[in-house]
């Protein structure tokens, strides 16, 4: 629905060619609240939308708010998506299994504590200090980066695009570019590289 609001957007996205646009539903649903063919409808309809608006058919989903039902696993499996980012089973990719079984789908899991909204929203009457959420980003980052794995950051525009946080966000970009072998990648080009890696393909 964003993307329709604002189609916009979607050019100077793919004009960079640092980013991917995928799935995040359709007006940001709880999954949780809905029944299967709607969960589904409203999927299909946002992934008709930006293959429409964009040209390319998105190859991941994250759920809103992270929410799962216990139809959205099929669901994304029966559209076919590459991957799935909204689970916390692991700080480290692994392939989604589904009544014991492997779906052959990679999960990029997400962490509260790198998710901009949970420590940037207003606790009481005081917002966190951005170079505070700086520090605790750099010394999540800097554990990935020594146990060799991924760092997976959530922004939301409303919530990092204010001057202050960019500006530490801007601080973290650049101390993870002084580590040695770091690689910034789309969620599309990790989850090819730990299919390949884990020999799913």
């Amino acid at each position: 629905w964003s993307l329709k609001l604002a189609p916009e957007q979607a050019d100077l996205i793919q004009e960079s060619g640092m980013h991917e646009i995928a799935a995040h539903g359709w007006i940001h649903e709880l999954n949780t609240a809905l029944d299967g063919p709607t969960e589904e409808r409203l999927l299909r309809q946002a992934v008709d939308a930006i293959e429409e608006i964009t040209g390319t058919r998105p190859v991941g989903y994250r759920a809103p708010s992270w929410n799962h039902s216990p139809n959205t696993l099929r669901i994304v499996r029966d559209i076919g998506f590459l991957y799935e980012s909204s689970l916390m089973a692991d700080d480290r990719p692994y392939e989604l299994v589904q009544n014991g079984e492997p779906t052959g789908m990679v999960e990029l899991p997400v962490e509260w504590i790198l998710d901009d909204a949970p420590l940037f929203n207003p606790r009481g009457n005081s917002y966190m200090n951005p170079r505070d959420v700086m520090q605790v980003w750099i010394d999540e980052f800097d554990k990935a980066w020594e146990e060799g794995t991924m760092f997976l950051l959530t922004m939301h525009p409303h919530v990092i695009g204010h001057r202050s946080r960019i500006i530490a966000l801007e601080g973290l970009i650049e101390h993870m570019k002084s580590r040695e072998g770091v690689w910034f990648g789309t969620h599309e080009e990790a989850a090819r590289w730990v299919r390949k890696q884990a020999g799913m393909d």
